[in-house]
Formats: structure tokens, C-alpha cells, sequence
């Protein structure tokens, strides 16, 4: 959450990501291995067994509210940063490559 609040300032400026923004790739892969390890954490509790059975729905679901939470606290509450749609679809796909690749490693 810290690193997506920062000042777009700090973000540095590579001419290589002219088509896709350094951004939007640290957004992507910061979601990518959050939903990734919040799904690995779900699954290997006990304590909810209906949590634990819908695991990957509810980590995207709760990974993609708190994108969109971020985006909107940039757009509303940190000056310098605005909330952008563009990292709302950026933080969705990395969650989906979080759950793609949790599927692949664990052959679900």
C-alpha cells in the first residue's frame, strides 16, 4: 500500500515502458503476488472451511476492493496522485496473474 501512494514523482522513467508504464507493471505484479500469496494463506487454513473452499474468489475479490480503495485514496486524499483507471485494470490483471499462477504451481 505504501508504494502505491508514493508521489508519481519517485516513479522513475524508463523510455522502454513508453507503451506500458514502470506504473502499471509495479502495479500489476505488487497484486499479482499479493492475491497469489493471500490465496496460498486461505487455502492452508482451517479455521473457515467455507473460506478456505472459495479461496481464490475471495482473494481476488478482496485483492480488486483493495485497488480500488487505493485508487480511490490517491484520487481523494494524497495530493499529487490521482486515482487512475488504467492501475484499477493494471491491480486486476496482476490479481488474475496471481491466481493464474497459483493454479500453475499448485496443478488446480
Amino acid at each position: 500500500m505504501v508504494l502505491t501512494l508514493l508521489p508519481s514523482s519517485s516513479m522513475p522513467a524508463l523510455s522502454i515502458w513508453e507503451i506500458f508504464s514502470f506504473d502499471s507493471f509495479a502495479h500489476a505484479f505488487m497484486f499479482a503476488v499479493l492475491t497469489y500469496l493471500m490465496v496460498v494463506g486461505l487455502k492452508k487454513q482451517f479455521t473457515f472451511p467455507r473460506v478456505q473452499h472459495y479461496a481464490i474468489r475471495t482473494a481476488f475479490f478482496v485483492s480488486s476492493m483493495f485497488g480500488i480503495g487505493i485508487e480511490l485514496l490517491q484520487h481523494f486524499l494524497i495530493p499529487g496522485r490521482q486515482g487512475d483507471i488504467i492501475d484499477v485494470l493494471s491491480n486486476t490483471i496482476g490479481c488474475i496473474l496471481g491466481i493464474l499462477i497459483f493454479k500453475w504451481i499448485y496443478k488446480m
